[in-house]
Formats: C-alpha cells, structure tokens, sequence
C-alpha cells in the first residue's frame, strides 16, 4: 500500500547487511532532525570500521553467484523493483520530507527521477552487449565482452537521499556487482527502505547492504581491499579527498563535487520565463540542489526590466512545512547549514552586494504548526555581485540568488568559464545563434537553452567539468555501465586453423 501519512519513526536508523537490519558494533549514534520543527525525530547508528567490512564481506560472498546470474535474470528483478518502487514512491517521498525537509511535491519528483534510472538498468542485457569480429586473421575471431568488478560502493549527500544512491546501485547490481551504499546520516531512512524493498523484489541476501556513519565508515570502504570502485556525490573538497585516497588504494573511482550554477538571461528572453525559472531553480529545495542556479548573469538592459519582477516573486515565496502541498519552498536541513548560509549573507554584505531580499527575516511561526523551532528561511536576493566577492565564488548550497550584470554574451560566456565548477548552467533566449554559440563555447558538462536545471535523463548520463567532476565518467547512462563493468577481449583460434612450428612475431591480420 503507497502510504499517505507524514513518516514519524522514532526507532534507530541501523545498518542493512546480509539481508537484514542490525545495529552493527558500533559505539555512535547521531540525532536526526525534523527541519520543519527543529526537534529530534530519531537516531542514527554510525558504522565502526567491523561493521563496514561485515557488509563488505557480505558483498564479497555474494557476488560469484550473482555475477554468474544471466542479465536477464538480474534485469526481472530490477522489474519487479521497479514495481514496488511505483507502488511505494509516496511513502519514499513523505521519509524525504520529514528528515531533508523538501516540500512533499518536490520529493516525488526525486522519487521519480530515481526510478527512471531503474528503468534504464532493466535494459541491461542489451547494454552488457560486446562487439564481435569474425575473422580479425585467418582462422582468428576477436570479440570483447564486459564484466562486473565485484563489490561496490557508494557514498551519496543529504539532499537527494533516494535519487543519488539510484544513480549508482540500480546500474551496478544489474552489472553483476555487489553494493554497499553509505548515505547520509542525516536523512538515512530512505536507505533502508530502499534495501528492503530490493530484499522483498527477490535480490538475494548480500548483494545490495547499507552501512550508516560518518568519515569513519567513508575512510574503511576507500582503504578496504575488497571494494573495487566508488561513487560519490558531495562538495567538491570531500570529492577530491574521495578520488585521492580511493585511487592511492587502486581504485576506480567516480567522484562528483561542488557547483555554482549560472544562468545567463538575454535581452531578448521572455522576462516572465526567465523570472519563474530563476525562482524554481534558485529557490526550490531550499537551493539545496548541486543543480541550483546560485548566479543569474543578466545582459545589459534585461536587470532592469527583470528584476522589480524577480523582487516580488521571492517576496511571495511560500515557505512552509513541506508536508503542506502550498508549499513552494521548505526549510534549511539543519541548524549548522542555517548557520552557514547566514554567514554567507552577512558577508554579501560587507563585500558591497546590494541586498534586495534578505532571508534572514523570515518568521519562522509562519511555516506551520509546531514550526517556530525549525530551520527556516526565506529567499534571499543579490543585485551588483561582482566576480571578486565570495557569494559569487563559492557554493553556498542555500536559498541565496547573486545577480551580476554584464554587457554581452561575450562577458557572460569568459565569467561562466573562468569558474573553477562546470556543473550546470542555462541561457534563456530566444536567438538561435546565441544558443547554439552558448552551447557549444561553454565550459560546463551540462547545459540548459531555456531549461534552468538541466539535469539529463536515465539513458544519457550525469557530470559536470573542472572541479565540478574528479574522475573519468560520468554517473548512470552508458557512461555507468562503462564504469561498473571492465572490457574483456577474447581472442579464439582452433587447433584445425593453427599451422605448423613457433611463432615469434605478433598476431597480424594475413
């Protein structure tokens, strides 16, 4: 049954390993908050280094047998994965709410965003395809095929507990690996729902095992000998430490970080387009999204005619309790981002930005019931940001949007490709060259002509540039399959075929 009620849990949030839940061995626990109130709704158990190698060894046991299950098998049951997921997608998105904070409509469309990644892996005995040559020599055929690596892993961020971790295990498992997923110990409920629901769709016991924690049990699966790669979506200090240390001890490693999304609006763009989609996508959840536009670039006389506009609109956002289906934004996930952000504010401030909005201000009693508590904040609003001040240069990861104006296209282009992240970004407009020259001279991995969060579909593949991206591939599509599975090249010859006497030179084609 989908569930139609607020998650209110109050149990320890444990560890899944071998097919069950287990408190581990370890020693800590972390409170989880309810940002709409402020208050404690449960704990986390942390993982100690035991506990991660027991889920590693449970992969490590797994994964003869399920890599020698056929694709096709593998791919039934992501099917029926598939199907419990569509049936419990609500309750997935009410456990989102209650521990991230995103309004309810927001988190069903990371559910969904999730599922359209199992979709794509119930195609996986067609993407696990080789190619074949037929006599590469004479009496020789060449074909290639490709293999799972074994035990996985995956560490994935708090603002996107189920889409993320979906990003990673769905592809890997139907590979042929086996996952240990370690989510954030701020939101981690939805884990564990998740590997029951994987338990419950028939994947055998081992294959898929959520351990909780923190730096601790991130440091034992990076140095453990038995974890052959690592996903990992973070800031991008954590990331660089992740591809570091992961590839120091010999392992692939796909590790994606930090944003600082621009978006540049044209004096020919539809300002009430442009006006809704710097709202939806610098303020929805609460701007905690690595795809959220932090920066608007606006070109020459467009920050006059779209600003008095832009005003308004973040003066009437309706912050509220994200259980509330008005709502259009929730609240800051915990106290120590709200602090952080504010921070931020402030320094806006000293560096000379001109400040239209102030979040800050926002009174909290007027989320809801119960909210006075909570982590709240209202839209805040930058005019006259400039390249040097720090709200321009770093992730803030907030309800905080900087505009910069600029003379042209030109000027917009040189900023956005100066910055250290290459994440996302967007132009509006509505002149077929400039979207075209835009797209191609851009220097970030993902790009929107007027579509504000850019972030590709299940089959073509997730990833930013510069330090936006530490590794070779980028996460789900083709791009997935390639870094779960390693290429094997086979070379066949029959003792019919073979002639007579050594040979001291390489195969050639004759």
């Amino acid at each position: 049954m989908t569930a139609r009620e607020p998650f209110t849990d109050t149990q320890d949030a444990c560890h899944f390993i071998q097919g069950k839940v287990t408190p581990g061995t370890g020693m800590g626990r972390q409170p989880i908050f309810n940002p709409a109130t402020g208050e404690v709704s449960r704990h986390v158990v942390l993982a100690s280094v035991d506990d991660v190698g027991a889920a590693v060894a449970s992969a490590q046991a797994a994964f003869p047998k399920w890599a020698d299950t056929p694709p096709i098998r593998r791919a039934r049951v992501m099917f029926k994965f598939l199907e419990l997921l569509n049936q419990h997608r609500d309750e997935l998105a009410h456990m989102i709410t209650a521990e991230h904070g995103k309004v309810f409509t927001d988190a069903q469309g990371e559910v969904a965003r999730g599922i359209d990644i199992v979709e794509f892996a119930c195609g996986i005995p067609q993407l696990l395809k080789g190619d074949h040559t037929d006599q590469v020599s004479t009496g020789i055929d060449n074909w290639t095929l490709r293999q799972p690596l074994g035990v996985v892993a995956g560490i994935t961020p708090f603002n996107f507990p189920v889409m993320v971790p979906m990003w990673m295990f769905p592809v890997a498992i139907a590979a042929g690996n086996c996952f240990v997923l370690k989510p954030s110990p701020t939101d981690p409920s939805p884990s564990l729902r998740i590997a029951e629901l994987l338990k419950e769709a028939g994947l055998p016991d081992g294959v898929f095992n959520v351990v909780q924690g923190d730096k601790e049990a991130v440091d034992a699966l990076l140095e453990h000998p038995d974890v052959r790669a690592i996903s990992f979506v973070g800031s991008t200090p954590i990331a660089n430490y992740i591809y570091e240390t992961g590839a120091r001890h010999g392992k692939r490693v796909q590790a994606l970080g930090g944003a600082k999304n621009h978006m540049v609006v044209m004096p020919d763009a539809d300002i009430e387009q442009a006006v809704d989609a710097l709202i939806g996508a610098g303020y929805g959840s609460a701007g905690e999204r690595c795809m959220a536009i932090s920066v608007a670039l606006l070109v020459g006389d467009v920050a006059d005619r779209l600003l008095p506009r832009l005003v308004e609109r973040t003066k009437a956002l309706k912050v509220l309790d994200g259980e509330n289906l008005a709502a259009e934004m929730g609240p800051i996930v915990t106290r120590a981002a709200h602090q952080r952000i504010t921070g931020y504010i402030e320094q806006g401030v000293q560096e000379g930005a001109k400040l239209l909005v102030d979040g800050r201000s926002f009174d909290a009693s007027a989320a809801g019931p119960d909210c006075g508590e909570g982590f709240w904040m209202g839209g805040t609003l930058f005019d006259h940001v400039s390249p040097d001040m720090r709200i321009y240069k770093e992730e803030i990861f907030g309800p905080v949007l900087a505009c910069v104006r600029v003379h042209d296209l030109a000027q917009a282009v040189d900023l956005i490709n100066a910055h250290e992240f290459g994440n996302g970004v967007a132009c509006f407009t509505r002149d077929g060259n400039v979207a075209r020259e835009f797209s191609r001279r851009i220097q970030v991995g993902m790009v929107g002509i007027n579509v504000p969060i850019p972030v590709p579909m299940a089959w073509h593949g997730f990833g930013g540039w510069k330090k936006s991206l530490f590794g070779d591939m980028h996460a789900y599509g083709e791009e997935g399959v390639r870094f779960y599975t390693k290429q094997k090249s086979v070379m066949q010859r029959w003792p019919e075929s073979i002639g007579k006497g050594a040979e001291f030179v390489m195969p050639t084609a004759k």
